[in-house]
């Protein structure tokens, strides 16, 4: 199939030999025309099966298939994947207008049939939560490694949090595995918005086929990329505009409106789907989502204002914890340079052991990780696992929290941010197999492998000097503990990093220019400090 795909793309046109009947023919010949990109194209809309006149070779009915793109072109928002929602929304409405819709992700399928049964039972079940918008399933996958290196699972965002909302208004969106009902995305659970049209209403009862040449014209109508200008859609109907994390923006939205949501969690995962297997991968994944969150969080509807109005102060606090999550960049930075830099300089910042006030510190440590490994544990997770997420949480801190962070203030500046958005370039028929004998893939330039690189090395040199200063006597461990304790912590977290740098010769090493780089940008920030300390 690649290799056919490759060929149509180079030759520019689908040859007769791809072609099997006529309506294939129609079908080519109708859209693929001149000047067809994947940024300027009409509205492709093919059934490809109808329910009631397909069968399987069992000769059972099958159900209705079609395949939609959007129109696009270059002078018209697309609105990522809300407009290409928003689209389908539509589409469906008009070829059926089915009550319930699924959102899936492309890369995750169906693990257990008997997924829309149990979500059906929510909805008609009126007594059980009414005003019910969703059922959300939790995004689980396969083909996760024993310890988890990049903590795909994330816990807390698809099984503890949900678990803990679904005793208030319900649980958050996720983008995938959830379960609508059609009539939420028209408005209050009191009162509808208008659509433009009859047959967008959510009561409207679909008496035509699929096929008929009325229902095409229309369905081609509402799929073209000027649809929704000066109209609600994306505002107060249909998937929310407004934020790149349009599933969490859409959910708390529908929320605020007076919607409420269900979180169904079986024992056989509903849904299945794929991992990144590289840490690139990982946390730009991570920074999209962060510069998303940003945009809610600092917008005219943040939990914090328009959230506590619309849905009471818990639900609202819900919210924030997710939306304001990117600026737990600028403790975990601090974190991550203040102590080293200080203790490389003589300078200490903590309380030595023998003062009380070293206990505190001792607490506030061992309650939160004592906590939070609790917590996952008890989410049948493994310690492995627990050390992967708390370690991915540092290293998210220091790359997507940051550079998502980042990216919002400068896109909000009007400043240009392409330096951050380096694409992978590394193929590599072994990375799989390093995935799962647990070792990290980096493999590619990025500046959120320069502050990682450069982190580990201050760190690692602070721990060795202050180690080697207390055995020759010229330190005392009563005063330096803590700085020694934090540097020797994000030693440890860091053992994957150096062993990146030094000790492999794969193509998912840390690339040389990564290491020199960032031993450079230690020993600036060394002297900088030093400079500065000097000065005070």
């Amino acid at each position: 199939m690649k290799k056919r795909i490759e060929e149509v793309i180079e030759r520019g046109k689908v040859g007769e030999d791809f072609i099997d009947n006529e309506e294939e023919l129609q079908a080519f010949t109708k859209y693929w025309t001149l000047g067809f990109t994947r940024d300027n194209h009409p509205s492709i809309i093919q059934v490809l099966l109808e329910s009631g006149k397909d069968k399987d070779m069992t000769s059972h009915g099958m159900p209705n298939l079609i395949y939609f793109s959007r129109e696009k072109n270059t002078s018209s928002p697309h609105h990522f994947k809300a407009g290409a929602l928003n689209a389908l929304l539509r589409v469906s409405g008009i070829m059926t207008n089915a009550p319930i819709i699924l959102t899936l992700d492309c890369d995750m399928y169906s693990n257990d049939p008997s997924t829309p049964q149990r979500a059906l039972c929510y909805f008609l079940d009126q007594t059980l939560r009414p005003n019910l918008a969703y059922v959300q399933f939790p995004q689980t996958f396969h083909g996760l490694n024993e310890a988890d290196i990049y903590a795909n699972e994330i816990k807390a965002l698809f099984f503890t949090n949900p678990m803990g909302m679904d005793g208030l208004n319900g649980p958050n969106y996720v983008g995938t595995g959830c379960f609508f009902r059609r009539r939420a995305f028209y408005g209050t659970p009191s009162s509808f918005k208008q659509p433009e049209i009859p047959e967008l209403f959510p009561d409207h009862i679909v008496n035509k086929p699929i096929k008929a040449q009325e229902i095409l014209r229309r369905v081609h109508y509402v799929a073209s990329c000027n649809y929704e200008s000066e109209s609600i859609w994306g505002s107060k109907m249909g998937f929310r505009y407004g934020s790149l994390v349009e599933d969490y923006y859409t959910g708390y939205r529908l929320q605020c409106e007076g919607w409420k949501s269900v979180f169904c969690n079986p024992k056989r995962p509903a849904f299945l789907g794929d991992i990144p297997i590289s840490l690139y991968e990982v946390v730009s994944q991570n920074k999209r989502w962060n510069v998303g969150l940003l945009e809610v969080a600092l917008s005219k509807y943040s939990p914090l204002t328009f959230g506590v109005q619309s849905m009471g102060l818990v639900m609202a606090h819900c919210y924030s914890h997710y939306a304001f999550s990117p600026i737990w960049s600028i403790p975990l930075t601090l974190y991550a340079f203040i102590p080293q830099l200080t203790l490389l300089n003589g300078v200490t910042i903590f309380p030595k052991v023998s003062d009380p006030w070293f206990f505190l510190y001792v607490f506030m440590f061992l309650g939160a990780y004592g906590q939070d490994c609790l917590v996952f544990m008890s989410n049948e997770g493994t310690f492995k696992r627990w050390w992967s997420d708390q370690r991915m949480w540092m290293i998210r801190g220091l790359t997507s929290h940051l550079f998502g962070t980042i990216e919002y203030l400068t896109k909000h500046l009007g400043i240009s941010t392409q330096g951050f958005n380096v694409t992978s370039k590394v193929v590599d028929n072994d990375q799989g197999k390093r995935y799962h004998q647990g070792i990290f893939e980096f493999g590619v330039v990025s500046p959120m492998f320069v502050i990682l690189a450069t982190t580990s090395i201050i760190n690692l040199v602070a721990f060795l000097k202050s180690l080697a200063q207390i055995i020759n006597g010229d330190h005392n461990l009563d005063g330096i503990f803590i700085q020694m304790f934090i540097a020797g912590f994000v030693v440890i977290n860091c053992l994957p990093i150096y062993e990146a740098m030094v000790l492999r010769n794969d193509k998912g090493r840390m690339p040389t220019r990564v290491t020199i780089f960032s031993t450079f940008l230690a020993c600036t920030l060394y002297m900088a400090f030093a400079f500065l300390l000097g000065n005070i």
